[in-house]
């Protein structure tokens, strides 16, 4: 899909969830660059207002701010009921997190916050966002999935079964919303050069950067369903593939273990 026909696919109008850095921040500025009015949906509602000050001034877009924090259960209510009158064709759910270490010494809250987030707040906002689109018979549904996703992961165990879940999720709702006009991608990078890592405490090599992710992500919007972008997510990925399930567990035991030591 190019450039020219992105708005007239899915309208006017992108929605974007963890704008304020990284890969939510890197889909913000292309789609500006594409001519998309933004709706920005972060926590932190200072550094928002400064990305919609500068995108605003340099690509002549309207954009308008929502801070608020996903990960709780009334906020993506209250996201819907915001943007109930707003023309939303796209939205790029970003918001995230992740953590790396043993299951058993990370903190319980913190583990199930993850899930709020990355699970339950991404089929509540695809609900609301999807139920509108198939009544305009158009628009996109961007969710972030990961290399991790494919199998489980020693020593990111929480995150890589919330990635899986989102996965099975969008193939699914990507068959039943086709029919009906709305294209849904899952994006699947391998390691990314963002603020996530440090959240995380990990030690990102060979990353991928969020441009990259971004600009690969559109350009497959409408055209598959799964997307692994860079370099090093397609090669591992395509190892992983041809080994067993539990073989691809051990290999991202291996890997997990790696990061960690060099965050360390």
């Amino acid at each position: 899909m190019t450039k020219s026909t992105l708005i007239d696919r899915y309208g006017p109008t992108a929605l974007v969830t963890g704008a304020s850095d990284g890969i939510g921040r890197a889909f913000a500025v292309q789609l500006a660059e594409q001519g998309f009015d933004l709706i920005l949906v972060a926590r932190r509602e200072e550094v928002l207002q400064d990305m919609a000050a500068d995108i605003g001034s340099r690509f002549d877009v309207s954009v308008r701010v929502l801070a608020m924090d996903l990960s709780d259960r009334a906020s993506v209510t209250d996201l819907l009921a915001q943007t109930e009158a707003a023309p939303v064709g796209l939205v790029v759910a970003a918001a995230g997190f992740g953590s790396v270490g043993a299951f058993h010494d990370q903190d319980a809250g913190s583990e199930i916050n993850m899930v709020d987030l990355n699970c339950r707040a991404v089929v509540a906002l695809s609900h609301g966002f999807a139920r509108r689109m198939v009544a305009q018979n158009r628009g996109g549904i961007v969710l972030f999935g990961s290399l991790v996703g494919f199998s489980g992961a020693p020593m990111s165990a929480t995150y890589a079964a919330t990635k899986g879940f989102v996965q099975g999720f969008a193939e699914g709702i990507a068959a039943e919303l086709r029919p009906h006009g709305v294209d849904v991608l899952s994006v699947a990078p391998g390691p990314v050069g963002t603020g996530f890592a440090s959240r995380a405490g990990m030690q990102m090599g060979q990353a991928a950067t969020p441009d990259i992710v971004a600009r690969a992500s559109l350009a497959a919007l409408g055209r598959r369903t799964t997307v692994r972008p860079g370099v090093l997510a397609k090669g591992l990925g395509w190892s992983l593939a041809m080994l067993p399930r539990w073989g691809r567990v051990r290999v991202m035991g291996v890997i997990m273990k790696g990061m960690v030591r060099k965050g360390g």
